[in-house]
């Protein structure tokens, strides 16, 4: 992501989600509001770029279509990037509501971007104090835009911006209402791509510092094999692909086999770990459209020790 400038892959997944709340049935997961937080220049964008991808990568695909509504249709069913992100908030938005009955009463919505829970769960909200942490020029777009909205900012709803790269999330989280003796949940989805392998870990580090025994993070990763291509799936290779050309390629994977043993020396032990098998049962078997789950993306459910 280029300095000072909102992440292209945050707009590109409110996009996603606002597309599917649009144009699926049955839904994945209903992001209902996703599109109002995107301007229709930037939906306008995002359109033209997916037609414009799927010409470029799979020209045959492109002339099947009569249509270019039926074209963006199919890539957006088919494409290994939107299963993806519906998916990960839905098992995030399930793992609250039992943390939730279980005492959770804070949640930490690491890499939060265009993020519409604070509006969408007003019934959730009201038993939490919500966190959005974020990087400060993703934040700042999206606070500008609440305001274009005019949208009233729940009271419970606090605004952290920090650079993963840099800045320290506790340090960030000591100066907000966040009490590190409350249980929490942390939900970071779609981060873990796009830092290396040790700033994933020193993020991890801070959560296991500040959040006691029994808080639970969630996130979602890509195997090992996804970032080799004689290994990877086409899919896969596209969203590899994709992000390089915004700007913010993706550069970690990490292996499912050695996951728990890597999380123990950090403070964390893992709870569950759902493979894209797994996902298609849960979240995509019956469907008669083209939405798959992605090969090589998994969603971790780790506890802190």
């Amino acid at each position: 992501m280029e300095q000072g400038q909102v992440s292209r892959t945050a707009l590109s997944s409110a996009f996603t989600r606002a597309y599917h709340a649009e144009h699926g049935s049955p839904k994945v997961f209903d992001d209902f509001l996703a599109n109002r937080l995107l301007t229709e220049e930037e939906s306008a964008q995002f359109t033209q770029f997916m037609l414009t991808t799927i010409q470029t990568l799979n020209p045959a695909a492109a002339a099947a279509f009569p249509d270019q509504t039926a074209t963006l249709e199919w890539m957006m069913q088919s494409s290994g990037a939107t299963p993806l992100m519906l998916a990960r908030s839905r098992y995030t938005e399930e793992c609250l509501e039992e943390a939730i009955k279980q005492g959770v009463s804070q949640y930490v919505i690491l890499g939060a971007g265009m993020d519409t829970f604070a509006f969408r769960r007003p019934e959730l909200v009201e038993q939490l104090q919500l966190f959005e942490v974020d990087h400060p020029a993703t934040q700042t777009h999206k606070q500008r835009r609440l305001s274009d909205l005019a949208w009233d900012l729940p009271s419970r709803l606090h605004f952290v911006p920090v650079d993963f790269t840099r800045d320290s999330l506790a340090s960030a989280l000591s100066v907000t209402p966040y009490n590190p003796l409350l249980p929490t949940l942390f939900s970071w989805l779609g981060v873990s791509y796009y830092l290396t392998r040790d700033e994933v870990f020193a993020a991890l580090r801070d959560i296991a510092a500040i959040a006691p025994a029994g808080s639970k993070v969630i996130f979602d990763y890509l195997d090992t094999d996804a970032f080799i291509p004689r290994k990877a799936a086409p899919r896969a290779l596209g969203m590899l692909w994709f992000t390089q050309q915004v700007g913010e390629p993706m550069k970690t994977g990490f292996d499912p086999l050695t996951l728990d043993a890597d999380l123990a020396g950090i403070g964390f032990r893992l709870h569950e770990d759902l493979s894209p098998m797994d996902i298609q049962r849960r979240y995509f078997s019956g469907r008669i459209d083209h939405y798959r789950s992605c090969e090589h993306a998994h969603y971790a459910c780790i506890k802190v020790k």
